[in-house]
C-alpha cells in the first residue's frame, strides 16, 4: 500500500460535469474529489487483506442482525423504540431485501484491516467510488501515467445492477427514491441510484421526503407521493432513526411499504454492534475491542480510546482520548442517542494525511472500495475521496 502523488487530470471537472457529478464541490468550496494522489494495492493485499475480510465482517454482521430482531432486550440496549421493534422483527422474518453498505475500515497495507463502523444503512460516496473512480482510472492509464495492466478493486456499478434486478423479481418494479433534496450530496446519490434501477427495469419516480404523504384508505393508511401515487417500493436515503421519530414513522407498521434499506438494517447501522460483535467474536482479528459506555468492562480499554455516538455521522460526536487527556473531539447533535467506547486503531499516515477504507457490499457481496484522506485525527465533512488502483504483477 502506497500513496502516490500525481497530476490530476486537466479536464476533470468537465468530466465530472457530463456526468452529473455536480456535488465533488461543497457550498463552502471545500473540494472533495481528490486526484492529487492516489493509493497503490497489490491484488494479494486486496483480495487477502480487505476483500475477504470485507466478506466475513459482512457475515458475522448478518448473523448479529438475525439475533437482534428476535431479541427485545438487544433493540432496546440499541435505543429502538418499543413500538418499532415488531418492524424490525417482521422485516427480517420476511427477508426484506437489502442493497448496499460500506465498511471503514483502518489498515496499512500489512493488516490485518480493522472494523472502525459500518455504514449500513444511508452511506454515501457511492457515485464516487462506481462511476467516478472507474472513470479516472481508464483515463489515466489511457494517458500511460499508471503503469500497463494497472486495475481496480471495483465491481460496484455492476453488482448494483445486477442486485437492482433481483429485488425487482421479489417486491415489484415501480420503485420510489427519497432523500432531502435540498443537500446535492444526497440528490446525486439518489439520482445515481435512480439511473441504475432504470438499467434494471424498474420504473422510477424521485420524490422529496417532504413530498411523501399519508392517506388514510379503508383498511390502512398508506404512504403516496404528489400525485396521489401509492408508494410500495421505497429507496430512502434518510436515516431509519430520522424516520421513526418523524410524525408519519408509527404508520410505517401497516402502511405495506417495503423499504430499503430495510428495517432491520436499523440494527447495524447502530454503532452498538461493535460492543455486540465482539462480545461474540472477542480476539478477531478485524475488530477492535469495544464496549458500551455503561459497561464496567470499559475500563480494559484502559486510557487511550475513542468514544463514539450509538448514532452518528460524518465523525459528529466523535471523541479520541489518548493516555487520559483529550487529543480531538467534534462537536453535533448526536450526544444523546447514547455511547460506545472502542479501542484505538492504528489508523495510517501519509504524507500528513491520515486515510480510512470504505469497503463496499452489495447485496451479500464485496464490491469495491474508496478511500477517504483527513488531514485531522477523526474522519469528518471535510474529508476527501481518493481514488486507488491495483499495481500488476510482475
Amino acid at each position: 500500500m502506497r500513496r502516490h502523488l500525481l497530476n490530476p487530470r486537466e479536464d476533470w471537472r468537465t468530466i465530472a460535469a457530463e456526468a452529473g457529478y455536480d456535488f465533488h464541490t461543497s457550498e463552502d468550496a471545500h473540494i472533495v474529489w481528490c486526484e492529487d494522489a492516489a493509493y497503490a494495492f497489490t491484488l494479494e493485499q486486496i483480495e487477502q487483506d480487505l476483500e475477504a475480510p470485507t466478506a466475513e465482517l459482512h457475515r458475522l454482521c448478518l448473523d448479529l442482525a438475525a439475533e437482534v430482531a428476535e431479541s427485545p432486550a438487544l433493540m432496546t440496549r440499541l435505543g429502538i423504540p418499543d413500538w418499532a421493534h415488531s418492524l424490525v422483527t417482521r422485516s427480517h422474518r420476511a427477508r426484506e431485501p437489502h442493497l448496499y453498505g460500506r465498511f471503514d475500515l483502518a489498515y496499512d497495507g500489512a493488516g490485518p484491516a480493522k472494523l472502525l463502523e459500518y455504514n449500513a444503512d444511508t452511506p454515501t460516496a457511492l457515485f464516487e467510488t462506481a462511476v467516478f473512480q472507474w472513470r479516472w482510472l481508464e483515463d489515466k492509464r489511457a494517458s500511460d501515467a499508471l503503469p500497463p495492466g494497472a486495475d481496480q478493486f471495483n465491481s460496484v456499478h455492476e453488482r448494483l445492477l445486477a442486485r437492482l434486478v433481483e429485488i425487482r423479481a421479489r417486491v415489484g418494479n415501480a420503485l420510489h427514491l427519497t432523500c432531502m433534496t435540498e443537500f446535492p450530496e444526497d440528490r446525486g446519490t439518489v439520482g445515481y441510484l435512480a439511473d441504475c434501477a432504470a438499467q434494471a427495469g424498474l420504473k422510477v419516480r424521485l420524490v422529496d421526503v417532504s413530498d411523501i404523504g399519508l392517506r388514510q384508505d379503508v383498511d390502512r393508511q398508506t404512504f403516496v407521493d404528489l400525485g396521489g401515487e401509492p408508494i410500495r417500493l421505497l429507496f430512502k436515503l434518510y436515516p431509519w432513526e430520522w424516520l421513526l421519530r418523524d410524525s408519519f414513522g408509527p404508520a410505517i407498521v401497516a402502511s405495506g411499504t417495503t423499504f430499503f434499506e430495510p428495517a432491520w438494517k436499523m440494527v447495524l447501522s447502530n454503532k452498538g454492534i461493535l460492543p455486540l460483535l465482539w462480545e461474540r467474536h472477542p480476539g478477531h482479528p478485524n475488530l477492535l475491542p469495544a464496549y458500551f459506555e455503561d459497561d464496567p468492562r470499559k475500563f480494559e480499554l484502559g486510557k487511550s480510546f475513542v468514544l463514539k455516538p450509538l448514532l452518528g455521522r460524518e465523525g459528529a460526536n466523535v471523541t479520541i482520548v489518548t493516555n487520559g487527556q483529550v487529543a480531538a473531539a467534534e462537536d453535533g447533535p448526536y450526544a444523546r442517542s447514547g455511547y460506545v467506547r472502542q479501542a484505538l486503531a492504528n489508523v495510517p499516515e501519509f504524507d500528513g494525511r491520515r486515510v480510512v477504507i470504505g469497503s463496499w457490499v452489495v447485496g451479500d457481496e464485496s464490491a469495491g472500495m474508496i478511500l477517504r484522506e483527513s488531514v485531522g485525527v477523526i474522519s469528518n465533512d471535510t474529508s476527501q475521496l481518493v481514488p486507488h488502483f491495483i499495481e500488476p504483477e510482475d
